[in-house]
């Protein structure tokens, strides 16, 4: 089962609001309600625009010239308003793991990559 479907089968109606923070937005549109708003990262205003669902963008390269941006957020983390979900640490040299794990689907949290 797909994301979409899994969030459809526990919320019929859809949901309120979706950040993509995993670059799949083909796969999440699908999950929000009517009038919804979906916040996508790198990507832009792409998908479905015919529910009437919102789209914003965040350009990451923006808040990495925001030093007073990015402590807030590392506080938000360390005080666990923002959770983070790791799937799984590799050593660099497990890159293309990494990318088939993402390709093949059904990877809950971020890959991280060790340098």
């Amino acid at each position: 089962m797909g994301f979409a479907a899994a969030v459809r089968e526990r919320y019929p109606d859809g949901v309120d609001g979706i950040i993509d923070g995993s670059v799949q937005l083909d796969e999440i549109v699908p999950a929000a309600k009517d009038g919804a708003t979906v916040v996508t990262i790198l990507r832009g205003d792409k998908g479905e625009r015919d529910r009437g669902v919102t789209f914003w963008s965040i350009v990451v390269s923006k808040y990495a010239k925001n030093p007073e941006a990015l402590d807030t957020l590392r506080q938000q983390a360390e005080d666990g308003v923002v959770t983070l979900r790791v799937a799984d640490a590799l050593p660099i040299d497990q890159g293309p793991e990494a990318h088939r794990r993402l390709e093949a689907g059904g990877v809950r949290g971020r890959l991280v990559l060790e340098f």
